[in-house]
């Protein structure tokens, strides 16, 4: 069938306009990294990355932890208890990490040796119910603990070397 006319130019630009949306070879991708925050596992994946040259823009929390716990006092003023300290600086620490999991091509959750992160449970949790694309990472010992968590998730790794390696693949494997 043959269409003439404006829709026809309508038509062309809509494949075009898709045609562009799905280039991999243009596309910069988001990539959130959540989780543990007391090793540097992040500057190991940004390192990888750029030593890559993948076209991939990271994004974190605020991962000073002293900021981040005293956010909401440092701004809105004292509080005489901890629940509710707390919960101004989760609040104010919600606005970033919510906003930049939305916006995720991909978001990296993070489970270190030493800390129960329930924050990143509670990322990984918001990042599937969203519908992203969710890579898991943690020691093998997590693995019973983390089981409806990696069965959320798209990949399940131990290393910062394996999640760039996944976007290595994911992005530029032809």
């Amino acid at each position: 069938m043959t269409i003439f006319g404006p829709e026809a130019a309508e038509i062309n630009f809509k494949i075009t306009l898709n045609r562009n949306l799905f280039n991999l070879d243009k596309m910069i991708w988001n990539v959130y990294l959540s989780g543990e925050i007391h090793s540097d596992w992040r500057n190991e994946i940004e390192k990888e990355v750029e030593a890559r040259d993948l076209p991939v823009d990271l994004y974190a929390p605020v991962t000073d932890h002293a900021a981040s716990d005293d956010v909401g006092i440092t701004i809105l003023g004292d509080e005489e208890k901890d629940v509710w300290k707390d919960s101004k600086g989760a609040k104010i620490n919600a606005i970033r990490t919510r906003t930049l999991i939305e916006q995720a091509d991909i978001v990296v959750v993070r489970f270190g040796e030493k800390y129960r992160q329930w924050n990143a449970a509670f990322d990984a949790g918001y990042a599937a119910a969203l519908g992203k694309k969710l890579i898991v990472m943690h020691p093998e010992e997590h693995t019973h603990a983390l089981k409806e968590v990696n069965a959320a998730a798209l990949a399940v790794c131990r290393t910062p070397k394996q999640v760039v390696e996944i976007l290595d693949y994911v992005i530029l494997k032809k």
